[in-house]
């Protein structure tokens, strides 16, 4: 996959897995702002890819300072043009059990993986929109997509990606930008005391990058959940099954309860191309048939 002449910004890839994917990037062509809190981790990756022939420069910002960020993707169009890729990779774990989580951990977590990414994405979007052409990836998790115990904030935050990215994808398929969601699984510094040594072994950052190239390549799908692990691939999928028509009525709640296992069929379950699927089909159910949004957005 050749990203020649493209601009990427991999956020959070002093280490770990951002970096694993600059490097990539930066193989396949593509100039990498190799973006990082920690100034000499983003500065010796930069000079990693510069040193292998590519084109990199560090931007050592914070993804929830909006100023930091908007300096970033200024000195990446003042140097190459504009931002053609962006990688939601920088985050945080403060993992504790739900009882023992104060507010003040919880809101960090969901400020650096959620807002960051939407600050990050907000910087690059008019000038995708302007350009036609843009690709996103949010860095969600199994964590969100189906819970870890005491990861309330990681999930919370992690999942919030998923709706942000379908949104984003809708907003963005008429101006050629496609957003997809990456679940990796990678021994990392975030993983480090969550997996057994044995399985972070197999585990390497490298073999989750493939993923990401495959993302923002020119024939990159949109609104894809991507999950990688030891080289294996899979989509995860938010689906909603065929339901049951309840009505209403004093006895609603005990028929909804009686019919529990019929409604929760995953025979015939989809994959909502958008979120008022879920209304129109509800309200075909209930006999109504006029169009359903009536205000264009």
């Amino acid at each position: 996959m050749n990203l020649a002449g493209r601009v990427a910004i991999v956020t959070g890839s002093g280490g770990g897995l951002g970096r694993a994917h600059a490097l990539l990037l930066a193989r396949a062509g593509a100039r990498v702002v190799v973006n990082d809190v920690n100034e000499a981790a983003a500065e010796s990756v930069a000079a990693e890819i510069v040193s292998a022939g590519g084109k990199a420069l560090s931007a050592p910002a914070s993804v929830t300072d909006e100023a930091e960020v908007a300096a970033m993707v200024d000195a990446a169009t003042n140097a190459w043009g504009g931002v053609d890729i962006l990688i939601n990779n920088a985050g945080i774990l403060r993992d504790k059990s739900f009882a023992k989580m104060d507010i003040a951990d919880f809101r960090l977590v969901v400020d650096v993986h959620l807002i960051g990414a939407a600050i990050c994405s907000k910087a690059v979007w008019e000038q995708m929109r302007a350009r036609r052409y843009g690709r996103i990836v949010m860095t969600t998790s199994s964590s969100g997509l189906y819970g870890n115990f005491g990861q309330a904030n990681y999930g919370a935050a992690k999942m919030a990606l998923v709706g942000l990215m379908q949104t984003l994808a809708l907003e963005g398929e008429p101006y050629g930008i496609c957003v997809n969601c990456l679940a990796p699984t990678a021994a990392t510094q975030m993983t480090g005391g969550v997996l057994a040594p044995e399985a972070l072994a197999r585990l390497a950052p490298e073999a989750v990058s493939p993923g990401v190239l495959a993302l923002v390549s020119e024939d990159a799908p949109t609104r894809a959940i991507l999950c990688a692990g030891a080289g294996h691939f899979a989509r995860a999928n938010i689906t909603l099954t065929e339901g049951v028509f309840i009505g209403t009525g004093d006895d609603a709640a005990e028929r909804v309860a009686a019919q529990w296992e019929q409604l929760s069929d995953r025979r015939g379950e989809i994959v909502p191309a958008y979120g008022f699927m879920q209304a129109e089909r509800e309200l075909e159910n209930a006999g109504y048939t006029e169009q359903t949004v009536s205000v264009a957005r």
